[in-house]
C-alpha cells in the first residue's frame, strides 16, 4: 500500500471537517479497502495496486477541495480515472446525483464498478453493524444500483453481490 495515498486521502478529508456518520473519515475508507482487499482476485495482478489506491482515493474528488488533477499528481492517470468515474454528478438529492450519466462512466472506465461495489459494501455493511437508517436507503436503491451497473456484466462480481443482497436481507 502506497502510504502517501492513504495520509493524503485522509488529510483531504480531515482538512475539510468531512466525517462518516461523526466519526473519522478514515473509519470507511479503511472499510472500502478491506472490501478490495477481500476481493481483489477479480483484479487482474497489474492492475491491483490501482485499485487499492483508488478505493482510499475514491471521495477525494466528490467530498474535499481535491481535484483530478490533484489526485493524478498524488498517483496516476489510472487511479485518477477510477476516482473521477466515481465521483457523484452534481445534483440536489441522490438520485440527480448518481443519474445514468454517472452510472455509464463507471461502466466505461475498468475497474471503477470494483471500486464502486466495495464503497457500497463498506456503507451497508456499516449501516447494518449500527442499525443505520441509511440501510433502508441502500435497500431501496438496490435494485436500481445493480441494474444500473451490472445488469449486463455480473459474472465477475456474483460473490460480491450475493454478499451485498445477504447485508441487505439482514432486518
Amino acid at each position: 500500500m502506497n502510504s502517501k495515498i492513504i495520509a493524503f486521502a485522509i488529510e483531504a478529508h480531515q482538512n475539510t471537517n468531512h466525517l462518516y456518520d461523526g466519526k473519522p473519515y478514515s473509519v470507511h475508507l479503511a472499510l472500502v479497502v478491506a472490501y478490495a482487499q477481500k476481493y481483489i482476485d477479480k483484479v487482474p495482478e497489474h492492475y491491483q495496486e490501482n485499485v487499492i489506491n483508488a478505493c482510499w482515493l475514491h471521495d477525494t474528488i466528490e467530498d474535499t477541495r481535491n481535484t483530478y488533477n490533484d489526485i493524478k499528481t498524488i498517483s496516476n492517470e489510472t487511479v485518477a480515472n477510477i476516482v473521477y468515474a466515481v465521483t457523484n454528478e452534481k445534483g440536489k438529492n441522490r438520485k440527480e446525483r448518481a443519474n445514468d450519466k454517472y452510472y455509464q462512466g463507471i461502466i466505461l472506465e475498468p475497474f471503477a464498478r470494483f471500486v464502486k461495489l466495495c464503497d457500497r459494501l463498506a456503507n451497508v455493511k456499516y449501516s447494518v453493524d449500527t442499525n443505520s437508517r441509511m440501510k433502508e436507503v441502500y435497500r431501496k436503491e438496490n435494485e436500481h444500483f445493480i441494474k444500473s451497473l451490472f445488469d449486463t456484466d455480473t459474472f465477475n462480481y456474483e460473490d460480491m453481490l450475493s454478499e451485498l443482497h445477504g447485508l441487505l436481507a439482514i432486518v
